[in-house]
């Protein structure tokens, strides 16, 4: 059993605090002192325009009416790699919104998917106890309904990022629809392709008890198989020695497919395996797609191995959750989802999209992620 003291969860986030004026031109008790300002936006061909108008819209309401304080928590999964630019974006959006809390990226404790999710949920009920109003968490996976809800039943409002518990009560969901984000890879690859027949490799996941990771790969082979491509689905390992096999077992199917491997495509941060498996069979001139920006990833693209990756907007996953629960708090729930409308695929959740980096525009899309203080 995990135990924790009254924030022994070390708290790696930023808190930010507002206190009452006491000048008798002071607000009026629960409003704030001044309107909501965000940062500018800075322009690039990377820029998700209609994201950043949405936020303006929903800023432009909840400014109609008196703005008040707020405590909120976001719950991350880590505050490193992927989710440094996570970090960083909630610590911005809840500096803008001028509110009280904390973005907590927990050194959480090294041990099972079933450690760290009892550990999660003991970081959610505590910043439920210390009164928080809204609740923004990066779950592990679908086990969590009952921690969510319970927080839920107290009057706090919940938002997920990243990954969904949809049977639970929570407001809304951010983040990449992973089935739509699988077919988008796919299309990329699809297009470098010679007509079917032929045998892609997708380095995926099948495990039902990652549904993400099953969602993005399914989307994927559906464009595929579709396309007259027989499909490989090789299941990602993040254990140790996982690489190995992973490179060992794509590395074996390229040798011996029948029909042969016309293309190949990652869907996790450690596509570059895909090339590491065509290099070891000297193979230079198998298409290859990966997603995300890891260094690795990189690396490879500068040398031509690997041609486009797909990158999630985990900036914007950050960034939008405190202003979706600033705006739950002050506008409603109805109010805020009417804003959202343009990023929203059903009345729950809010797509942040990919963006789609070829080989060519590396150092642009460098640029655009230091323009947003994005680069990991």
């Amino acid at each position: 059993m995990l135990t924790i003291g009254r924030w022994g969860i070390t708290a790696l986030g930023l808190t930010l605090m507002t206190a009452a004026c006491g000048s008798s031109d002071a607000p009026g008790e629960g409003e704030r002192s001044a309107p909501i300002q965000r940062a500018p936006t800075l322009a690039s061909e990377f820029t998700p325009v209609e994201i950043e108008e949405t936020v303006d819209n929903l800023v432009a309401e909840i400014n109609k009416n008196a703005t008040r304080p707020m405590q909120m928590a976001v719950l991350l999964k880590e505050a490193s790699g992927f989710w440094s630019t996570v970090f960083r974006a909630a610590n911005r959006a809840m500096g803008e919104l001028d509110v009280t809390g904390s973005v907590l990226g927990p050194i959480a404790p090294k041990g099972d998917d079933e450690e760290k999710v009892e550990f999660q949920n003991l970081q959610l009920e505590q910043v439920v106890a210390d009164g928080a109003e809204g609740i923004g968490i990066a779950p592990f996976g679908n086990d969590q309904t009952t921690a969510v809800d319970e927080a839920v039943a107290k009057g706090v409002d919940v938002v997920t990022l990243d990954t969904d518990v949809p049977a639970t009560k929570r407001s809304l969901h951010v983040g990449t629809l992973d089935r739509a984000a699988g077919a988008t890879a796919a299309k990329t690859l699809l297009a470098m392709l010679p007509p079917g027949p032929g045998t892609v490799v997708i380095h995926g996941y099948e495990d039902t008890g990652w549904v993400n990771g099953v969602e993005r790969t399914q989307g994927a082979a559906d464009v595929f198989e579709a396309a007259g491509h027989e499909v490989l689905v090789r299941e990602a390992s993040w254990e140790e020695g996982g690489e190995t096999e992973d490179v060992d077992w794509m590395k074996t199917q390229i040798e011996t497919a029948d029909p042969p491997v016309v293309g190949m495509l990652g869907l996790f941060n450690i596509s570059y395996r895909c090339a590491m498996a065509a290099e070891a069979t000297g193979e230079h001139d198998i298409p290859i797609v990966a997603f995300d920006f890891d260094p690795k990833t990189v690396d490879y693209m500068r040398e031509g191995r690997i041609k486009a990756t797909h990158i999630q907007r985990q900036y914007y996953q950050g960034y939008l959750v405190p202003y979706i629960l600033y705006g739950i708090k002050s506008i409603g729930l109805d109010a805020t989802r009417e804003i959202l409308a343009p990023q929203m695929v059903d009345d729950s959740r809010v797509n942040t999209g990919l963006d789609v980096v070829r080989a060519d525009k590396i150092d642009a899309y460098n640029d655009f992620l230091d323009l947003i203080g994005s680069n990991q």
